[in-house]
């Protein structure tokens, strides 16, 4: 799939705030830091569309993107954040599991991992909440130009038998760097193969 246009399309913190035209919906979800607006950026091959920042927890509210007049690429605020005061934590994760249980647009959440690192207690329970609920995922594997090929594969072999206490099969999984574009064409081709 080519990605020609891509036009920031609104925010929300609140599925009833999203925009009103109905198109397929993608989302991106990750822990803080875990590199999601700079895999958008990559994506998208528009470097300014996310915002990205060495800060953890930038994205506060629901982002949608429209891309070429078709379909959504929605940027969902990451959980996990060990710095923000409760309030806030339980605002955000608020926002993310309404959108997440009542967005009936939405076709796949890509929950991003980061591949330098065994997959951590977090994201675990993340996926088998997504997982008892019967909502539709695929794993992103982010950072990989920062490992060796052996030790990538190594991870993510580690991270798929950490996975398959809880799972009976897998969800799909991609392997990503923002950095020299890899992953690109499988996981918009994967986008194309569900639109």
């Amino acid at each position: 799939m080519k990605i020609s246009e891509a036009i920031f399309a609104g925010s929300s913190t609140r599925v009833t705030g999203k925009p009103k035209r109905k198109l397929p919906e993608f989302a991106f979800i990750g822990r803080s830091n875990v590199g999601k607006s700079s895999l958008i950026n990559m994506l998208t091959g528009n470097r300014k569309l996310a915002m990205t920042s060495s800060t953890p927890g930038k994205t506060k509210v629901v982002n949608h993107f429209l891309i070429n007049d078709k379909w959504y690429l929605v940027d969902l605020p990451g959980y996990g954040y060990a710095k923000l005061p409760d309030r806030m934590r339980r605002e955000l994760t608020a926002t993310i599991r309404d959108y997440i249980h009542n967005s009936e647009e939405m076709q796949l959440l890509f929950v991003l991992v980061d591949s330098r690192h065994d997959i951590g207690a977090i994201d675990i329970d993340f996926l088998s909440e997504l997982g008892e609920n019967g909502i539709p995922c695929a794993i992103i594997f982010t950072k990989t130009d920062k490992l060796g090929p052996m030790a990538l594969q190594a991870q993510i072999e580690r991270d798929k038998e950490i996975l398959a206490r809880t799972w009976e099969e897998l969800p799909p999984m991609f392997t990503s760097s923002s950095s020299n574009g890899s992953g690109r064409e499988e996981i918009l081709d994967y986008i194309n193969s569900i639109l």
